[in-house]
């Protein structure tokens, strides 16, 4: 007969031995005085780490001046929020200053962070504050190979900023025009096809303020455009883009030497042929404004501005 202790183990019971139980061939032995304390004694924790106790309150206390930090500014924009309201000032986006702001911390930034890190946490900073002031939606044109226009835009504006997908940039730019959505989120700029967006856009209502992504990223070539219906604000850093109307015999570098000539450094993006006339998209070195004179002798419609992109981690 084989004996157990109590209390009986019966986790350990192999089957067999089930129906010896019942037989009455198990049977069982008094248990130790200290068997609850053989096992109940619950396992030994390690001693803590002195150093690292000291690391992680150090952590905790940085943890709530950067809370006591974001509830100030937090403060601030609401503030500035309720001046809006009483002025009429319109849309809180300015995204010549948010990319202003990310060159000025990525010039004193340093350490184990990377770059691409304090680029996410401030765009999240920027859009939680954004909606502070007012709902803030965004129209997105996703389609086909388009689709990245997506991502690089959740990229930008964060996961709390609600994203509509549309077919095509005509149907979000509908979305803009009619108060839908406060910023439209188009594909980089071409000749033909969905990405000729540029050669109808209805400038200066509508105008370009932002290229996504501001980080540069040498493994995606991917690009976007955002419009919205307020004008660029320059970042320091900036390219503006022209869309210039000439002859349909007009050549690409026709219309880099009109751009010369009246004083305006830069590049054509795009030349197509339409209605027996010419329309070529410009991007400019530096920022245009309205009403720059340097675009007096020109055939051309202002299309925005957007900020230079900054250079990501290095491998």
């Amino acid at each position: 007969m084989r004996f157990y202790a109590a209390p009986f183990p019966w986790r350990n019971l192999r089957l067999c031995e089930v129906g010896r139980l019942a037989r009455g061939q198990v049977g069982f032995i008094a248990a130790p005085k200290n068997w609850s304390r053989m096992n109940d004694k619950p396992s030994a924790t390690p001693a803590a780490d002195p150093a690292l106790a000291a690391l992680r309150t150090e952590i905790d206390a940085l943890d709530d001046a950067m809370h006591d930090l974001l509830m100030r500014r937090a403060a601030v924009v609401a503030r500035m929020a309720g001046s809006r309201a009483k002025t009429g000032a319109g849309s809180p986006l300015r995204p010549g200053r948010e990319a202003a702001v990310l060159r000025r911390l990525l010039g004193r930034h340093s350490g184990a962070l990377s770059r691409s890190a304090v680029v996410r946490i401030w765009r999240h900073i920027f859009m939680a504050h954004t909606a502070i002031q007012g709902a803030f939606t965004a129209a997105i044109a996703a389609f086909g190979e388009a689709a990245q226009t997506l991502a690089l835009a959740r990229e930008h504006f964060g996961t709390a900023t609600p994203l509509t997908p549309f077919a095509s940039p005509a149907q979000a730019l509908a979305a803009l025009s009619t108060g839908k959505a406060s910023v439209a989120v188009l594909p980089a700029p071409t000749g033909e096809g969905e990405g000729a967006w540029w050669q109808s856009l209805e400038a200066p209502r509508l105008s370009v303020v932002a290229r996504l992504p501001f980080m540069a990223d040498t493994a995606r070539a991917d690009a976007a455009l955002v419009v919205a219906p307020l004008p660029a604000d320059a970042s320091g850093e900036d390219q503006s883009l022209l869309r210039l109307e000439a002859s349909a015999e007009a050549s690409r570098e026709s219309f880099v030497r009109m751009l010369s000539d009246a004083g305006l450094a830069g590049r054509i993006l795009s030349l197509v042929r339409q209605d027996g006339r010419s329309l070529a998209l410009a991007e400019i070195d530096g920022f245009v404004a309205a009403g720059d004179g340097r675009l007096a002798g020109l055939n051309a419609v202002l299309l925005g501005a957007y900020a230079v992109p900054v250079a990501g981690d290095v491998p």
